[in-house]
C-alpha cells in the first residue's frame, strides 16, 4: 500500500503532462490516476510461452477472409517456414504479433475506428450505457458488412453463371500434377514458381475453396516437374558422379510409381454424360468415382514424397559423393515414421556404390573412384611410382633426408621414391567425403586397411594376398546401409586382418626385428667385443688426417673386426648390408672426426628406417663412437699410470706424488666415461628396445603404428643418449658440455703422455749414470740434467687440464640436477652419488672466502 502511494505524485505528474486538462478538473485527473493504478497492478505484460503455431492459424484464418484462393495464406506459410530457420532475429513471435496488428489496424482504420484509444480526456461523469448506444457502439468496431439486400443481389448474380463441372476442373488438376497447363487451370509462365492461372469464362464461375484445394494440389505437379527436370538434365551431362547416378535411378524408379498411380487415378474419372440427364451411371459415378477431394486424399503421401525428393535433388546440385550421402542421411534424425522410412529407402539405393567402393578397397586395396566421390583419394602423381632404397642414390645421408619429387615418368632413378613417401602421401583421408554413419574412426580403419592391402601387394609383393583378401571377404559380409552395426563389424575385422597380416610380412619375410637390432648392434655399439675390435684395428689409422685415409681400407679393417668377434655369428644377409665410409670432411680434420658406419635397408624396410631415422642412427652413432674413443684412451693410459709407476717409475721415488694425483684425476674421468655408457646403454638404449620389442610382438596396429612406435623409440634415443634440452635455443647446451669434457680428456691424456715420455727419459738418464758410475758404458751421457727445466711445466700442464676437467664435471652435474628430463637428473645423481662434486665445491668456495679475508 505505501509503495502505491508513494507512486501517485509521479502518476499524478505524468497525467497532468499527458492531459492537461485535468490540472482544473480534479474529478478528470482522480479517475485518470486510478485507472493508472489499475494498469500497474494489473497482469498485463506478464512473460508466457508465446505459441507461435497459435499465431500462425490466427494469421491464415485471417488471410483466408480476405482471400479465399487461399494464395496468400501459402505464401505468408512459406514465408513463416523460412523465417523460423534464420537465427539473426530472436523475438519472433513479437515480430509476428506485431505485423499482425499492423494488418488489423488498416483495417480498423478504413471503418474509421482508431487503432489505440484515444487520450482524450473522458466526461467527467459515466452515465450507464442504454442498450441501443452499446449495439452502436459494436457496430463501429466491427467492419463494415454488406447488407442482406446487397449479399442477396450478390448470389443472385452469381447464380447467373453455374459453377464449371468437376470432371472439367478433374482433367485439368490432373494435367497439373504432370507439370501441364490445362483448359480452365494453366501454369504460370513464370520459372520456378508455382503459381496457377484460373481462365476467365463467361459461362462458368470456380469457387474460392475449390481453388484453394486445386492450389494445394497443384503442389505436387510443381515439385513433380523439379524433380523429372533434375533427371533429365543429368541424364544428358556427362560426368555425373555414380553416387549423382544412383540418386537419378532412384528417382526415376519413383517417378514410374508415380505415373502409374496417375494412371490409375485417370482410370477413376467419372463419365461424362453430354444429353445432361440423370442416369444410374452418373450416380454411380458421384458416388464412388473421382473427386477433387477423393484426388487429395490418394495425393497426400506422394506430396510428402514428392518434397523430399525435392529436397534431395536441391542438394545435389551442390554436393557430389560422401557429402551427398551426408545430406541425404542429415534427414534420418527426424520423428515422422513416414521421413525416416523414406530417407532410409533413398539412402539404401543412393550408398550402392559408396559400399561397392568401399568393398574394393576394404578387401582388395584398390581404390575404383573414376569421379572423387569416395573419402579416400589417391595421389595422381604416385600412381605408378616404382620403389628404391636411397642408400643406392649418390650424395651423402643428409641430402637423402630431402626425399625430393621429381615426376615418375623419367627413366632417371633418382625419380624413384622411398616406401615412407608411398605409404603417406599415395593416398589421403578426405573429411568431407566421409559420411556421417561411419564415423571419423572407423573411417581412419578403412584408409589404415586398403593402404595396408595396397602396400602388402605393390611393395611387399606378397604372394599371400589372396589368401588374405579370401579370409577378409569371408568374415566381412556384405556392406550395406541398413546393416550399420553389420558395417562396423567388417571394419574391425578387415582392419585386424590386414593390420596382423602387414606385421607378419615386416617381421617375418622381412626380418624387420633383425634390421633393427642389427642398428642397435652396431650403429649404438651393442656388440660391445665388435666395437673393441674395431677402434683397436682403426684407432692408429684414425688418427691422421682425414685425406690420407680410404674406403677400402676401412671396409677391410671393418671386416676383420667382424670375423674377430661375436658379430660373425649374425645372419648374412644383415652383415652384407654393414659398411664403413667417411663423411664429407673439411681441412684439418682427422680420422676420427669423419669415420661412420653405414648400414643399408631396401623396400619396403625402408618404410620404417627411412633416411631421416638414419641420420638420427647416424648422430648417434657418432656420440658414442666418440665416447668408446675416450673409454680406449682412458684403458690404455691407466694401463701406464697403474703398472708403469710400479716398474719402470719405481727408480724416481720423487715423482711418485704427481703419478699419485694423476691416478686420482684418471680415476675420476674413467668414473665419469663408465657412468656415461651405462646411462646410455643400460638405462636408455635396453629400455627404449624392450619397449619395441614388445610392441612388435604384439603385432597391433598398422604401418602407422609401426612407424610411429620406431620413431618414439628413436627420438628417445636421441633426446635421452644428446642430452637435449626441450628449452628454445638452449637444446645442446648440456651436450656441448659434454663434448668440452671429452677434449679436456684427450688433452689430458696428451699432457699424461708427455710427461710419461719424460719420465722414460729421466729414468734412463739416470740408469746410464749409475752404469757409469760402476764402470760399464752404456752410451753417451748428458750431464745437464732437465728435470728442474722441463718438470715445472709438465707438471703444470697435467695440473691444469685436471682441474678443468673437474670444473666443467661439476657445472655439468649441476645442469643434469636442473635438466626437464627425469633420466638425465639421474644420471647426474649417478655422477655425483658421494657428493663428491658439491663437497670439492664447498671447500673451493671456502678457501676462496679464505683468501679473500687474508689480509695483504
Amino acid at each position: 500500500m505505501s509503495s502505491s502511494t508513494s507512486l501517485i505524485p509521479a502518476l499524478e505528474s505524468l497525467v497532468y503532462s499527458l492531459v492537461p486538462a485535468s490540472r482544473n478538473d480534479e474529478p478528470l485527473k482522480n479517475e485518470l490516476v486510478a485507472h493508472c493504478q489499475e494498469i500497474l497492478t494489473s497482469r498485463i505484460g506478464q512473460s508466457h510461452e508465446p505459441d507461435i503455431g497459435h499465431l500462425a492459424d490466427s494469421v491464415k484464418r485471417q488471410l483466408l477472409q480476405s482471400t479465399p484462393s487461399g494464395t496468400t495464406a501459402l505464401k505468408f506459410t512459406n514465408l513463416l517456414s523460412r523465417l523460423l530457420d534464420q537465427h539473426v532475429l530472436s523475438k519472433k513471435h513479437a515480430s509476428i504479433q506485431f505485423l499482425q496488428s499492423l494488418a488489423s489496424s488498416r483495417l480498423l482504420s478504413s471503418s474509421s475506428v482508431p487503432f489505440l484509444p484515444s487520450l482524450a480526456p473522458p466526461p467527467p461523469t459515466r452515465p450507464s450505457p442504454s442498450p441501443s448506444s452499446l449495439e452502436q457502439s459494436s457496430t463501429l468496431l466491427q467492419p463494415s458488412r454488406k447488407s442482406k439486400a446487397e449479399q442477396l443481389s450478390e448470389y443472385r448474380e452469381q447464380s447467373g453463371r453455374p459453377h464449371l463441372p468437376e470432371y472439367l476442373l478433374l482433367r485439368d488438376t490432373l494435367y497439373l500434377l504432370q507439370g501441364i497447363s490445362g483448359k480452365y487451370i494453366r501454369l504460370s509462365s513464370q520459372n520456378d514458381s508455382n503459381q496457377l492461372e484460373f481462365v476467365d469464362n463467361t459461362k462458368y464461375i470456380i469457387s474460392a475453396p475449390t481453388k484453394a484445394l486445386i492450389h494445394r494440389l497443384s503442389e505436387v505437379g510443381y515439385l513433380y516437374s523439379r524433380v523429372d527436370a533434375f533427371v533429365r538434365e543429368r541424364e544428358g551431362s556427362s560426368g555425373v558422379g555414380m553416387i549423382e547416378q544412383s540418386l537419378c535411378h532412384h528417382l526415376q524408379t519413383k517417378l514410374t510409381e508415380y505415373y502409374r498411380l496417375i494412371a490409375v487415378l485417370e482410370s477413376q474419372m467419372p463419365s461424362v454424360n453430354v444429353s445432361g440427364g440423370g442416369s444410374a451411371t452418373d450416380l454411380r459415378d458421384r458416388e464412388t468415382g473421382l473427386t477433387l477431394r477423393r484426388l487429395d486424399v490418394w495425393i497426400n503421401e506422394w506430396r510428402l514424397r514428392m518434397r523430399m525428393m525435392s529436397v534431395c535433388v536441391e542438394g545435389a546440385r551442390e554436393s557430389q559423393g560422401g557429402a551427398l550421402v551426408n545430406l541425404i542421411h542429415s534427414y534420418t534424425d527426424n520423428g515422422d515414421p513416414f521421413i525416416r522410412k523414406f530417407t532410409d529407402q533413398l539412402l539404401e539405393e543412393v550408398s550402392k556404390p559408396f559400399f561397392s567402393t568401399l568393398h574394393k578397397w576394404l578387401f582388395s586395396g584398390e581404390l575404383y573412384d573414376p569421379f572423387n566421390e569416395f573419402f579416400v583419394a589417391m595421389d595422381p602423381g604416385l600412381a605408378h611410382v616404382q620403389y628404391m632404397h636411397p642408400s643406392s642414390l649418390t650424395g651423402n645421408i643428409n641430402q637423402l633426408a630431402g626425399d625430393s619429387f621429381v615426376s615418375p615418368d623419367q627413366d632417371d632413378p633418382r625419380d624413384r621414391r622411398g616406401g615412407l613417401t608411398i605409404w603417406q602421401a599415395k593416398y589421403k583421408f578426405q573429411q568431407n567425403m566421409l559420411p556421417m554413419f561411419v564415423g571419423e574412426a572407423f573411417g581412419r580403419k578403412i584408409l589404415s586397411t586398403g593402404k595396408s592391402l595396397n602396400f602388402i601387394r605393390y611393395s611387399c609383393h606378397d604372394s599371400d594376398w589372396v589368401v588374405t583378401r579370401e579370409k577378409m571377404s569371408n568374415t566381412g559380409g556384405s556392406l550395406k546401409y541398413s546393416d550399420i552395426a553389420g558395417l562396423e563389424r567388417s571394419i574391425d575385422a578387415a582392419y585386424s586382418t590386414a593390420s596382423q597380416r602387414l606385421f607378419d610380412v615386416f617381421i617375418e619375410k622381412f626380418r624387420l626385428l633383425n634390421h633393427l637390432s642389427a642398428l642397435k648392434n652396431y650403429m649404438m655399439l651393442g656388440h660391445g667385443d665388435f666395437a673393441d675390435q674395431l677402434i683397436n684395428a682403426l684407432g692408429p689409422s684414425l688418427s691422421r688426417p682425414a685425406n690420407t685415409l680410404y674406403r677400402h681400407n676401412l671396409t677391410a679393417t671393418l671386416e676383420t673386426a667382424i670375423r674377430s668377434s661375436n658379430a660373425q655369428n649374425d645372419p648374412p644377409d644383415v652383415l652384407r648390408r654393414l659398411d664403413a665410409r667417411m663423411l664429407e670432411y673439411s681441412h684439418g680434420e682427422i680420422g676420427w672426426d669423419v669415420f661412420t658406419l653405414e648400414y643399408k635397408v631396401d623396400a619396403p624396410i625402408d618404410t620404417v628406417i627411412h633416411p631421416d631415422a638414419m641420420v638420427k642412427y647416424l648422430k648417434l652413432f657418432n656420440h658414442l663412437w666418440q665416447m668408446k674413443r675416450i673409454e680406449g684412451a682412458l684403458s690404455r693410459g691407466w694401463m701406464r699410470v697403474a703398472g708403469g709407476a710400479r716398474s719402470t717409475f719405481l727408480r724416481l721415488p720423487d715423482l711418485e706424488p704427481s703419478w699419485h694425483k694423476m691416478r686420482i684425476i684418471m680415476a675420476e674421468m674413467i668414473h665419469f666415461v663408465k657412468q656415461l655408457q651405462a646411462y646410455c646403454q643400460l638405462e636408455v638404449i635396453e629400455c627404449s628396445w624392450k619397449v619395441l620389442v614388445e610392441f612388435l610382438n604384439k603385432r597391433e596396429g598398422d604401418l602407422d603404428a609401426m612407424n610411429d612406435a620406431h620413431r618414439t623409440y628413436l627420438d628417445r634415443l636421441v633426446k635421452k643418449i644428446l642430452l637435449l634440452s626441450p628449452k628454445a635455443g638452449r637444446e645442446e647446451n648440456v651436450m656441448n658440455q659434454v663434448k668440452d669434457l671429452f677434449v679436456t680428456i684427450l688433452q689430458f691424456q696428451d699432457a699424461m703422455e708427455n710427461f710419461y715420455n719424460f719420465c722414460l727419459t729421466e729414468s734412463t738418464r739416470r740408469d746410464q749414470r749409475l752404469d757409469f758410475d760402476r764402470g760399464l758404458y752404456t752410451g753417451p751421457q748428458d750431464p745437464n740434467s732437465s728435470l728442474e727445466e722441463n718438470l715445472p711445466r709438465l707438471l703444470q700442464t697435467v695440473n691444469d687440464y685436471g682441474s678443468q676437467f673437474s670444473e666443467k664435471v661439476q657445472t655439468l652435474v649441476a645442469a643434469l640436477q636442473t635438466h626437464p628430463d627425469l633420466d638425465c637428473r639421474f644420471l647426474g645423481v649417478r655422477l655425483n652419488f658421494s657428493e663428491y662434486y658439491r663437497g670439492k665445491q664447498q671447500k673451493e668456495k671456502e678457501k676462496e672466502r679464505a683468501e679473500t679475508a687474508t689480509p695483504r
